[in-house]
């Protein structure tokens, strides 16, 4: 009978190890994209993916304080919240294309940040050029943002929801509509 108590015991607290065990060393979901770094490199293998073709671009750490870079990039008129602020853009800038990763504190209303970089981020930034396309999502407390024309900005915002194994939020999107910008005839003076 104490044979059997010994081993039961064992049993209960060998399951009891492996459960901690599991708890323990479950991935969080937090883990992912929490750093400048992680957030480059998801950048770039974004990029290397065989199914984005895009000109050469830069990838750029800015500091969150640089309310410019932060409101050209995102329309966002304050940086309250936001911890990293990773940018992505042509060498050459006449080029409709910007990318914007974003992390955000955990006090954040991620939903109220994208739907205000949604009402705000200017399509038309560029001299001669303005994005066709805006997406929008995030994962976790990580904003994800991309404008550029449909063939550029879709594989790419196609590759960051692979890249978190499509656990993503509201997805937000706008198309900027195509305005006539013909010159008038010139008239005839008699």
């Amino acid at each position: 009978m104490k044979k059997n108590s010994i081993i039961i015991i064992s049993v209960i607290v060998v399951i009891a190890v492996i459960i901690g065990a599991i708890l323990l060393f479950k991935p969080k979901k937090n883990g992912k994209l929490q750093t400048t770094e992680e957030i480059q490199a998801m950048l770039a293998s974004i990029y290397n993916s065989a199914d984005v073709q895009l000109p050469q671009l830069e990838i750029m750490d800015i500091p969150a304080t640089d309310g410019m870079q932060l409101q050209s990039f995102t329309g966002l008129r304050s940086n309250e919240n936001i911890e990293v602020f990773v940018a992505s853009a042509p060498f050459i800038n006449a080029q409709a294309y910007s990318l914007a990763v974003l992390k955000v504190n955990d006090k954040a209303n991620v939903e109220q940040i994208k739907q205000e970089i949604l009402d705000n981020i200017d399509m038309r930034k560029w001299i001669c050029v303005s994005a066709e396309k805006l997406y929008i999502t995030n994962y976790d407390n990580v904003i994800f943002v991309i404008m550029s024309s449909e063939e550029w900005a879709k594989p790419v915002y196609e590759e960051f929801k692979k890249y978190v194994e499509n656990d993503i939020g509201k997805e937000l999107e706008k198309t900027e509509a195509e305005e006539d910008f013909s010159i008038p005839e010139a008239e005839t003076i008699n």
